[in-house]
């Protein structure tokens, strides 16, 4: 029997993108003061985007249309967040290193991401018991 998943912070990839966007966070606080308004806010803003695109999917799998379309903004945010790791690493404001562990983690939050969008049926709830939108007690988040 699968796990009972009854949070969207119970999903594997929620809290993969929860921890890199934290990382990020306290990362970005070294960046130069000029950046405030723009990499800073951007890179911030994008990473935390990831985790609450995934929050409103959860909530709307009762349409696999709307289901989707969250996870896919969720992807969106994701690569977005890679972008802006490019720019950070290019002016120096992240090590190499940094970049490389963020940018690798990134994309296994796509591919998750991915994998929940080309196969959402053990996600979205049977129509039968649509109205509740608590628990799936199919379907599992793992490893692409």
């Amino acid at each position: 029997m699968a796990d009972r998943i009854q949070s969207h912070e119970e999903l594997d990839v929620y809290k993969m993108a929860f921890e890199a966007a934290m990382g990020i966070f306290e990362m970005s606080k070294k960046f130069p003061r000029e950046e405030t308004y723009s990499l800073t806010d951007q890179i911030r803003r994008s990473s935390r985007s990831v985790c609450s695109n995934v929050a409103e999917a959860w909530r709307k799998r009762r349409y696999e249309a709307a289901f989707v379309s969250k996870l896919s903004d969720a992807e969106a945010e994701a690569a977005e967040t890679q972008t802006w790791l490019g720019f950070a690493t290019h002016c120096r404001y992240l090590s190499d290193e940094q970049s490389q562990k963020l940018r690798h983690t990134y994309d296994h939050i796509i591919g998750k991401l991915v994998k929940m969008i080309y196969n959402p049926a053990p996600w979205v709830l049977p129509r039968a018991h649509a109205g509740h939108a608590g628990t799936v007690t199919h379907g599992k988040d793992t490893e692409p």
